[in-house]
C-alpha cells in the first residue's frame, strides 16, 4: 500500500475520491446529518491537516482513506510479516518472564 500525496491529485479527482469514500464507508457524523458538501469539507480538512491519508493498494487496485495511525500500523504489520515477527509483541512481558525464571 502506498500513500498518495493530496497535492498530486487535481480538485475533481480529489473530491471524487473523498465522495466515494464517504458513500462506501457510511461514515457517522453525529446526531445531526450533514450534507455531502459538508462531509467532503470535513474530510478535506483532515487531509490538509495530515490526520487522514489517501492510499492506494496495487494488489487490489483500490484507493481508500486511512488515518495516519491506521497507515502506520499497516506499515508495521507489513515490515513484521517480512521479518517473520509480530508487530504487537510485548517485550516487557518477555523481560518479566526471564526475571522470574532466574529466581527459581
Amino acid at each position: 500500500m502506498i500513500e498518495i500525496p493530496v497535492e498530486r491529485l487535481n480538485a475533481e479527482i480529489l473530491n471524487s475520491v473523498i465522495e466515494e469514500f464517504i458513500l462506501r464507508e457510511g461514515t457517522d457524523y453525529g446526531a445531526q446529518e450533514s450534507s455531502m458538501g459538508n462531509k467532503i469539507a470535513q474530510v478535506r480538512r483532515q487531509l490538509d491537516a495530515g490526520d487522514v491519508l489517501i492510499t492506494f493498494d496495487p494488489a487490489t487496485e483500490n484507493c481508500t482513506l486511512l488515518t495516519k495511525h491506521q497507515f502506520k500500523r499497516y506499515v508495521l504489520e507489513q515490515e513484521a510479516a517480512k521479518e517473520g515477527g509480530d508487530p504487537y509483541e510485548d517485550y516487557s512481558q518477555q523481560a518479566g518472564q526471564d526475571d522470574s525464571s532466574q529466581e527459581s
